[in-house]
């Protein structure tokens, strides 16, 4: 703020005082003089050169005064509750006794600075300010202390939001939080009553505003070490600091006016979540330089390397075969994460989970955070991977599965899954075995399992066989009744005379289900001797045919029938009654030429 005066707005009127009331003066005799001097009390007539002396002395007594500026003024009277003080003005002005910081002191005759606050109020008194006056001086020595960077004293009296308010030489200035100290000030009340050198940053003089910082005063009292540490900085240097700031990527260190930056990464050789697992605000620690630059002044530290690395030496600590006990730190798809110790982690692949489960995912048996055993199953120190396992805590049960599920051996499962080739059935507890679509039935040509199955089913099934080393277990349902085709191949002989109930109609003709059970084909060229050109408009499933065997494949297991042979020994009115029932009567016959062999093959449909 400047020296000068403070001056008001161009309105502001500039009074000149007249003295109105003299006893008896000279005046001119014209009345422009009289509208000059005012009311007088007599009028006398002089000659010019004596009205201009008399002139010159009246002016003298004139005094100018601009509201808005400090002056001196001196105190004629003192009562109890105001100090009356002349200003050499045509009336004197009054100031509150309480605006003088040392009102007990002050006698008539002291010379006091006031502001002017009006030249007249509306009772037609001067109106002054003392301690405005104080406050405007206080303000210039503020502001020439921001124009010069001088160091102030404030005292801290009150907090508030983001920071403290100062008591700065009588006037209040904002102390920042940011800008109390170099480090982060985390308990603003413990400043408060303190006296702090301050030095102003920002003035707003018309709101009246100061801000003031402790941080630049410290960073140039430290610039000096700031530079001392830089300069003597090395790769692998070994220093003391102190935790100034903590983040979710790492931890800022203050080394004694420069910071540097622990990276998550080097604060464990373990695995860190975050980085107050390891460290806390203000604490003490020691570091060692990893790297710095030193234009961009930004140094990369480390705390795990002033540790031994976990890994040294770990053949003879973790040899394979040890059982070993860990938390679970990650779980992924294909397996968990077992944290060993600090730095050393190992993976349980999910086959390594269970000998009989089938795991999908490694939450079906363990938990974040959960404490587990495990044995040593590979160690790779070049890598540094470490394979565990889970289930080699227990004896392998499929060593015992043959003498207990020997081959032939009949027993009772539960249906646990269907698929489109087979069915996979539940002997025990993480025991399945797998009954192919092909060992459902002796007799029946089964699409899908669920035909015969269900999910949750109890079935009876028959060891087809134990495989150790890829742990598969094959069973047969069929098998658990004897073959029936044996019998079949007598029951059914080419030649043999029975009837079929169309269960299925398929291109290439229809299948059977012939008395005893089984499934026969009939091919579409031995349905009828007339030209059947679109089998399902002549045929339902539920129809019974009269038929004929012409082919038995024991081996296959295959039984072809013909409706056509069947008919070959009977009279025409039976083979019409036949053709009208499916509506095949006034049909072409059919050209034995058109018979393929293929027509008789049936298996892929």
């Amino acid at each position: 703020m400047s020296t000068d005066p403070i001056t008001t707005p161009a309105d502001d009127v500039v009074e000149t005082v007249e003295i109105a009331e003299i006893a008896e003066i000279a005046v001119p005799a014209t009345p422009d003089q009289r509208r000059t001097f005012g009311t007088v009390i007599e009028e006398k007539e002089y000659d010019p050169s004596e009205f201009d002396r008399l002139k010159i002395m009246y002016e003298g007594t004139l005094t100018t005064l601009k509201k808005g500026e400090i002056i001196t003024g001196k105190i004629i009277q003192l009562t109890k509750d105001h100090a009356i003080i002349d200003i050499g003005f045509k009336s004197e002005g009054m100031v509150n006794i309480d605006e003088f910081t040392n009102s007990s002191e002050l006698k008539i005759g002291d010379v006091v600075e006031v502001f002017l606050e009006s030249v007249e109020n509306k009772d037609g008194n001067v109106t002054l300010s003392r301690k405005r006056a104080d406050f405007v001086r206080i303000w210039e020595r503020i502001q020439g202390a921001f124009d010069n960077e001088e160091i102030l004293q404030g005292r801290c009296i009150r907090r508030i939001k983001g920071g403290i308010v100062m008591d700065l030489m009588g006037v209040d200035a904002f102390l920042p939080g940011s800008q109390i100290d170099i480090r982060p000030v985390r308990d603003f009340d413990a400043y408060l009553g303190r006296t702090l050198d301050v030095r102003v940053v920002k003035i707003n003089q018309p709101a009246e505003n100061i801000v003031v910082s402790r941080k630049v005063i410290i960073e140039e009292q430290i610039a000096g070490q700031r530079k001392a540490i830089l300069d003597s900085l090395e790769k692998g240097q070994i220093l003391e600091g102190t935790v100034k700031a903590i983040a979710d990527f790492g931890v800022f260190i203050d080394l004694g006016g420069v910071d540097g930056l622990v990276h998550i990464t080097d604060l464990s050789w373990g695995r860190v979540n975050h980085p107050t697992e390891i460290v806390k605000l203000d604490q003490t620690v020691n570091v060692v330089v990893l790297d710095f630059d030193a234009d961009k002044k930004r140094i990369s530290l480390g705390m795990k390397q002033l540790m031994p690395h976990p890994w040294e030496n770990i053949e003879n600590k973790y040899p394979v075969g040890t059982k070993v006990r860990g938390k679970v730190v990650s779980l992924a798809d294909y397996g968990a994460f077992i944290e060993i110790e600090k730095g050393i982690e190992g993976l349980i692949h999910i086959s390594e989970m269970s000998w009989t489960q089938h795991i999908k995912h490694p939450s079906q048996v363990v938990s974040m955070g959960q404490m587990v055993d495990a044995v040593i199953l590979n160690l790779d120190v070049q890598d540094k991977k470490i394979s565990l396992g889970m289930k080699q805590l227990e004896p392998d049960p499929w060593s015992n599965l043959i003498a207990k599920y020997p081959v032939g051996s009949r027993h009772t499962g539960v249906v646990r899954n269907l698929t489109n080739f087979g069915v996979f059935v539940e002997l025990e507890p993480g025991v399945d075995g797998l009954v192919h679509i092909s060992d459902l039935s002796w007799t029946k040509k089964i699409r899908h399992p669920g035909e015969i199955v269900k999910k949750a089913e109890k079935i009876d099934v028959v060891i087809l066989g134990i495989d150790i080393d890829q742990r598969r277990i094959s069973l047969g349902h069929k098998q658990v009744q004897d073959n029936p085709w044996d019998v079949f191949e007598s029951s059914y002989a080419v030649g043999i005379e029975s009837e079929g109930k169309i269960t299925r109609i398929i291109e290439k003709g229809v299948i059977v289900e012939l008395p005893s059970g089984v499934d026969g084909f009939v091919p579409s060229s031995q349905l009828a001797n007339k030209v059947v050109k679109n089998i399902p408009e002549s045929f339902k499933e539920g129809d019974t045919l009269p038929l004929k065997v012409i082919e038995f494949d024991k081996e296959n297991k295959k039984i072809v029938l013909s409706v056509v042979d069947y008919f070959k020994s009977r009279d025409a009115e039976s083979i019409d009654a036949y053709l009208a029932s499916h509506g095949l009567l006034n049909a072409p016959a059919a050209d034995s030429t058109d018979i393929r062999p293929e027509d008789f093959n049936f298996d892929e449909d």
